[in-house]
């Protein structure tokens, strides 16, 4: 098997620096992997959570638990499996460019996410993808969507909280996935031990 790192020399008295190639049709099945999982994960924490998850965050008290642990759960494993099918599909031997690769999938599936929130299914997702969601265009407010809501701020606020929790949690996942994709050692310190020149064939 190939390197999977290219020199490249940009003339006399410039480093040598490596490459390293992005597989992007492993990238876009890692993302869609990664939604399809969220999806479901998302869907199971709604039905055995008494709908508490597809509701406004006014108080996490209200929050059930099973959401809770569906959502953070349930997004870091969706974006687990989507680096790891892209670094399987990449074929890459190499803990850090799989766990770029995730890391892109991550990339990928973020703006993916927010059309499906724009659209009015970011709540498909689990509690924590009312962050990511909101109010399609096609919708009509109502007269009673006209007087203020004095909890307003604090569901905005907490949505937030959970959206931007949610992409964390995703991204970490994702990362994660890629490493274990290339079948390294997950510790810090294997970069030093392994020979960078010699790959399985």
């Amino acid at each position: 098997m190939e390197s999977i790192h290219a020199s490249t020399s940009s003339g006399p008295g410039y480093p040598v620096w490596d490459a390293w190639p992005v597989n992007w049709s492993a990238i876009g099945v890692g993302a869609l992997s990664a939604l399809s999982s969220g999806l479901v994960f998302g869907l199971i924490g709604t039905a055995v959570s008494d709908g508490k998850a597809a509701s406004r965050i006014v108080s996490w008290h209200d929050f059930g638990v099973l959401a809770l642990v569906f959502g953070v759960l349930g997004t870091f494993f969706a974006f687990v499996i989507g680096g790891w099918v892209a670094g399987k599909i990449a074929g890459i031997w190499h803990a850090e460019p799989a766990m770029l690769h995730g890391a892109i999938t991550w990339l990928v599936a973020v703006p993916l996410m927010l059309i499906l929130g724009v659209l009015g299914a970011g709540h498909f997702f689990g509690g924590f993808g009312i962050g990511l969601s909101g109010i399609p265009a096609w919708v009509t407010p109502s007269a009673s969507s006209a007087t203020v809501d004095p909890s307003a701020a604090i569901a905005a606020k907490n949505a937030a909280l959970a959206g931007l929790t949610a992409l964390l949690i995703g991204l970490i996942g994702s990362a994660i996935g890629g490493w274990m994709s290339s079948g390294e050692p997950m510790t810090l310190t294997h970069h030093r031990q392994r020979n960078l020149q010699t790959l399985p064939s």
